[in-house]
């Protein structure tokens, strides 16, 4: 099997995109990865003739994208991979089968690393996939089963993996406020128990996953899961992966991954 990418891999731009991690609408770190898919053995010519003009110039693709994002404004980073995605179809020309565009706002999500929106488009079918992704988001959490563990809440790193429905180039979708959903999973109200050393203890309120206590990762990853899933009906399944850096002494981390499909809890 023989496949052939043509990328551009994280430029470094500014666009307005709507509020920002503070609610402020203004322009904000944009990172934009683009990935041609060409048509198989394309990249055969120039690798024989060692002409960039027999490829698709990734230079010129830079260019384009730079243009098309630097001083505009978008109703929302799904408008902003809308025009990256035909700006890098119209330059790739036939010769390309599917664009993936990757968008990265690093300061939209308060205690995240970043905020990843992924999307495939087919130009045969003009189907789409957008898998998005909450990056390194850290949290103080009171959680073990060692007394010391549950004496101070220690750091848990979590990422979030967003699969949404499939859907159509041709009839693009909003984004869900997945923002709001992060708050959610922050700040939850719920029924909190838990039994620890024969002693039950309950606690009721605003116990969100910052202010809970937890004796596993498992019960930890699996709440985030639930919530995440039944957040918004264009989200298909939920891969929620948290790891404890402070739990071994001589490993970097420990942790839990788990994949749930939305319909799980609907059952």
């Amino acid at each position: 099997m023989s496949t052939d990418v043509v990328f551009v891999d994280t430029l470094h731009l500014s666009a307005n995109i709507g509020p920002d991690c503070w609610g402020k609408t203004r322009p904000q770190p944009v990172e934009v990865s683009v990935y041609l898919h060409l048509t198989p053995s394309f990249l055969n010519a120039p690798g024989a003739s060692d002409d960039v003009l027999d490829s698709v110039h990734y230079g010129h693709l830079s260019k384009a994208i730079s243009s098309k994002i630097a001083g505009y404004a978008f109703t929302g980073v799904e408008k902003l991979v809308e025009a990256v995605n035909v700006e890098a179809a119209a330059l790739a020309g036939p010769a390309v089968e599917e664009v993936r565009v990757v968008v990265n706002l690093p300061k939209q999500v308060l205690l995240a690393e970043g905020f990843l929106v992924d999307t495939m488009t087919s130009m045969k079918d003009k189907t789409t996939s957008r898998n998005v992704k909450i990056q390194n988001l850290v949290l103080p959490v009171l959680i073990g089963v060692n007394p010391p563990e549950r004496e101070a809440k220690q750091r848990v790193i979590t990422n979030i993996v967003f699969h949404e429905r499939p859907g159509m180039s041709a009839d693009p979708r909003p984004l869900v406020d997945y923002p709001a959903v992060v708050t959610e999973i922050v700040k939850v109200r719920q029924l909190c128990t838990t039994c620890y050393q024969g002693f039950l203890y309950l606690r009721i309120g605003w116990k969100g996953i910052d202010a809970s206590a937890y004796l596993t990762l498992e019960k930890f990853v699996m709440k985030i899961v639930r919530t995440a899933c039944l957040a918004s009906e264009e989200i298909e399944s939920v891969t929620v992966r948290s790891q404890k850096p402070s739990a071994l002494s001589f490993a970097n981390t420990s942790g839990v991954e788990i994949t749930r499909r939305r319909i799980d809890f609907l059952q």
